[in-house]
């Protein structure tokens, strides 16, 4: 996969290989492995060891495209690999982190669309089958349902957005 990144002109190799014991990520980018080791993985801030230096992400905006984050302070624009979220949502459920993101806490969009609707907000009870967000994909409005009774803890998308398949769009407690 490639990762590139805005005004930068090297095109950087990478791929995560496994996750050892410690449920650490073991990539490899541009012939060489390296170790990731995850300190903090919330919605909006990522901290973590990587070649033997201190990093933090905080993300900025995020769209079907694109990550802007500031790493370390210095604002930077990512091209998402197509199966980003699918990745982040599997290490975050393997890592056994309080991130709320394991698939059992997440709702996810199962279709690329346009967000028209929000059916719940912050703090509101569900039940399993209620609606979550409503989009339009292909000239048809498709509900995002709960798959279980909850809370909600987060909302990730606003009316209007687009967002790809597999794009988590609440969390719920």
């Amino acid at each position: 996969m490639d990762f590139k990144v805005e005004g930068l002109q090297n095109v950087f190799y990478g791929e995560i290989i496994k996750f050892d014991k410690n449920n650490n990520l073991i990539l490899k980018i541009d012939e060489k492995e390296y170790e990731l080791k995850l300190i903090n993985f919330k919605s909006n801030l990522i901290e973590f060891i990587f070649d033997n230096a201190f990093y933090e992400i905080r993300v900025l905006d995020s769209n079907s495209t694109d990550l802007k984050i500031l790493l370390n302070g210095n604002p930077l624009t990512l091209k998402k690999h197509s199966r980003l979220n699918e990745i982040l949502e599997k290490f975050s459920g393997r890592s056994g982190s309080s991130s709320g993101l394991s698939s059992q806490n997440s709702i996810s969009s199962q279709i690329p669309g346009r967000v028209i609707s929000l059916s719940v907000n912050k703090g509101d009870s569900v039940k399993k089958g209620d609606n979550i967000v409503v989009l339009e994909s292909m000239k048809m409005q498709i509900s995002i349902k709960s798959h279980r009774d909850g809370v909600i803890k987060e909302l990730r998308v606003k009316e209007g957005q687009s967002i790809p398949r597999h794009e988590i769009v609440a969390i719920l407690e």
